[in-house]
């Protein structure tokens, strides 16, 4: 016995039952008649267990785990938790409990009653918005979204933009959301290829309540999946889809008939549609749709003609790149006298938009008030002319890169609509020539407030002379890019102006001088609130002191690289009136450390203010500058 007792060999004797054995009160009784010494029973500081390396790892693996629970255990506990922050926390351990969690539905919840539970069904009023972009589009986002905002009011709108080659959002995340979020209302995604019909068609089944669907470069996705959302999301009001290769005439007859309440619809790119869809979609949505846009699709006439009988409530109308639709299908459409409502119409590049075409809709539009014309080649003066003799009450016209329109057809329609017209935008027009024009003919308009002419290399004085006197309720110019405009031109707009100039934009018109700011800024101070003169290199010193005297309306200038010194920015600062919030100097070679002080002077207003490419200025008055205006955005 004593051998056993101070037995000091393997370890393995004091394990299990021996050691239970040993403690037995039989054989510690045996202390009174042996000679045996028994040290003091305390606990022990270190432990007398030791184990070897693998009886460690076979403990850790017999040690009890949630892990070692099937999938099935773990989603009927998941289901039972009582709210949204222990989901949330549940969700953070593993990737495995984040997607059991995002994949069980809102329906499949066991209610707990709780004061918590009570609380998130008091905040579920509103909605939540999220976006999702690059890198951080994935489907354990998605997941994570799906588990965390069901106790926030719910995610009500889900913006994606792809540009995740490696772990990009695909059906699996989209999945998640359709299973957690049913109270989505808008969905959009771009340039997400990695989605087809599987991830959409459970968004469908799981949001009901779907108003917004917006997909944009998705060519896995079919009419398979848009004929699901017909089938389930009868609230949908809008709907784009634009770059999907896959989507066809097929898919959007299934919307037309399940979606009876759609207001807006754009289709872009997508060479599978043709005139069967469209037509249907029209037709159907006659007395919803309000909005309607169509790019670069294989329809013809026929859509037209469905379109012009059908859009009885359209309000807003644009085409783009449609070249399989001839005159003849936008004579019918603009006769068939179903676009009463039209309010806005835009076309861009349509071969078949002539000068019959846009008389038509001049005819059967009664109500058009804002007509943009792109690239369109065929509409020449005589098209512009009857357009603006039948138009009953047109507003706005904007005319861009139609190369047949000359200077008689510009001003023939502004004296038409010499009651209606408000703005006229003439961009990039090389038909227009400065010639001289019998302008007694012409009546003088009392409507237009704002005309905007760029980059017409052929407008000069001579036709903003007669613009000047044909236009005396100007209260916005644009004439920027204009090269051939000079002070006799300009000064009869600004000499003729009888309701005072607002906003001057002279950009890049680089025979204006002095005498055509200073005269603008002695008639047309009181009113006068933005001026751009960048480019203007012939602008002096002498135009900023007269803007500091008569200009107290002013709040933005812009006098890049124009001839000034340090001298024009002291006129500005010591303008006891003049409240500048933006400013800019902006390649002014002659502004140099010396105008510091007074644009410091003038930082109470200042918001904005640009010094890019003034050399003289040194970068430590700079940084002191920045110090001072600490309020001001500056730009160095």
């Amino acid at each position: 016995m004593p051998t056993l007792i101070n037995f000091s060999g393997n370890d393995e004797l004091f394990r299990g039952a021996m050691y239970a054995n040993l403690m037995d009160s039989s054989i510690l009784s045996l202390s009174s008649c042996m000679d045996v010494y028994y040290p003091p029973l305390k606990r022990s500081r270190i432990s007398p267990f030791v184990f070897t390396e693998q009886e460690v790892i076979v403990q850790k693996k017999q040690q009890p785990s949630i892990e070692v629970l099937p999938d099935e255990c773990l989603f009927e506990i998941f289901r039972r938790l009582p709210g949204n922050e222990e989901k949330s926390l549940c969700a953070c351990v593993s990737k495995r409990w984040l997607m059991l969690l995002s994949s069980i539905r809102t329906e499949e919840t066991v209610k707990v009653v709780s004061e918590k539970v009570s609380q998130e069904e008091v905040e579920s009023d509103g909605y939540l918005s999220r976006c999702l972009k690059g890198k951080k589009a994935t489907d354990n986002r998605l997941a994570a979204i799906a588990v965390g905002n069901a106790g926030s009011g719910g995610l009500g709108k889900l913006l994606i933009r792809g540009d995740n080659t490696i772990r990009g959002v695909s059906d699996v995340g989209l999945t998640s959301i359709a299973r957690g979020c049913p109270d989505l209302r808008v969905l959009s995604v771009w340039n997400v290829p990695t989605i087809g019909d599987e991830g959409l068609t459970e968004i469908a089944n799981g949001c009901h309540k779907l108003e917004t669907l917006d997909l944009s470069e998705c060519p896995f996705i079919s009419d398979k999946a848009l004929v699901a959302i017909a089938e389930n999301c009868h609230n949908l009001t809008s709907l784009t889809i634009e770059s999907c290769s896959r989507i066809g005439n097929d898919g959007l007859q299934a919307i037309a008939r399940g979606c009876p309440k759609l207001h807006s619809i754009t289709i872009k790119d997508c060479p599978l549609v043709g005139d069967q869809g469209i037509s249907c979609l029209v037709s159907s949505s006659s007395n919803t749709l309000s909005k309607l846009k169509l790019q670069n699709l294989n329809i013809t006439e026929v859509s037209l003609a469905i379109l012009g009988h059908y859009g009885r409530s359209i309000t807003e109308l644009v085409f783009t790149g449609l070249q399989n639709v001839s005159e003849r299908g936008f004579w019918v459409m603009g006769n068939a006298k179903g676009l009463q409502k039209l309010v806005s119409f835009v076309v861009t590049s349509c071969r078949g938009f002539t000068d019959v075409a846009i008389e038509a809709f001049g005819k059967g539009c009664p109500n058009l008030k804002n007509l943009s014309l792109h690239k369109c080649s065929f509409v020449s003066d005589n098209g512009l002319v009857a357009f603006t003799k039948n138009s009953a009450c047109i507003k706005s016209l904007r005319l861009e890169e139609c190369n047949r329109i000359s200077q008689f057809g510009v001003l023939a329609a502004i004296s038409n609509c010499g009651l209606k017209l408000k703005a006229l935008s003439l961009v990039k027009c090389m038909g227009i020539k400065d010639i001289v024009s019998e302008a007694h003919r012409l009546t003088p308009s009392k409507s237009l407030r704002s005309l905007s002419i760029s980059d017409c290399p052929g407008f000069g004085s001579i036709s903003l002379a007669v613009v000047g006197w044909l236009c005396p309720q100007l209260k916005n110019i644009d004439l920027s890019g204009l090269c051939g405009v000079t002070d006799a031109g300009f000064l009869s707009v600004v000499e003729n102006c009888e309701a005072g100039l607002v906003k001057v934009n002279l950009s890049g018109c680089i025979n204006i001088t002095d005498a055509s700011v200073t005269s603008l800024a002695r008639l047309h101070g009181e009113t006068l609130q933005r001026l751009n003169l960048s480019g203007c290199s012939m602008v002096t010193d002498d135009s900023l002191g007269s803007m500091a005297v008569n200009c107290g309306m002013l709040k933005e200038l812009d006098v890049s690289k124009c001839a000034i010194t340090d001298f024009a920015v002291a006129s500005l600062s010591c303008a006891k009136n003049l409240e500048l919030q933006i400013l800019s100097l902006a390649g002014c070679s002659q502004i140099s450390d010396k105008s510091l002080p007074y644009l410091a002077d003038m930082g109470e207003t200042l918001i904005g203010l640009n010094l890019q490419q003034c050399k003289a200025l040194s970068s430590s008055m700079i940084d002191l500058l920045v110090e001072s205006l600490w309020r001001c955005d500056i730009l160095a």
